[in-house]
């Protein structure tokens, strides 16, 4: 059996300045790796009937998912991503 490719989900805010900076910290940290990010805009989720994601995250944008689960917010958490994610992508 292979090893299953990480979910990253970026939850964020249209103008949010430090979603923006999370966004490139992703792309430098995830692209190398082949992980892809899904972007979800939790208001644009909200309108589209997914309000669950702004009511729970909503205030302390950006947060990072991975596998469904809540990995950092305001912040990228670096060396526990890197490491995280070298745990499940076996590099």
């Amino acid at each position: 059996m292979g090893v299953t490719a990480p979910r990253i989900e970026l939850l964020v805010r249209a103008g949010c300045a430090a979603c923006g900076r999370a966004r490139d910290d992703l792309a430098r940290i995830c692209g190398p790796l082949d992980v892809p990010v899904i972007e979800v805009d939790v208001d644009a989720a909200a309108a589209a009937g997914r309000g669950d994601l702004r009511a729970e995250y909503g205030d302390r944008l950006p947060v990072v998912l991975l596998d469904g689960e809540e990995h950092s917010y305001w912040e990228i958490d670096e060396p526990r991503l890197r490491d995280d994610l070298r745990s499940a992508t076996g590099t």
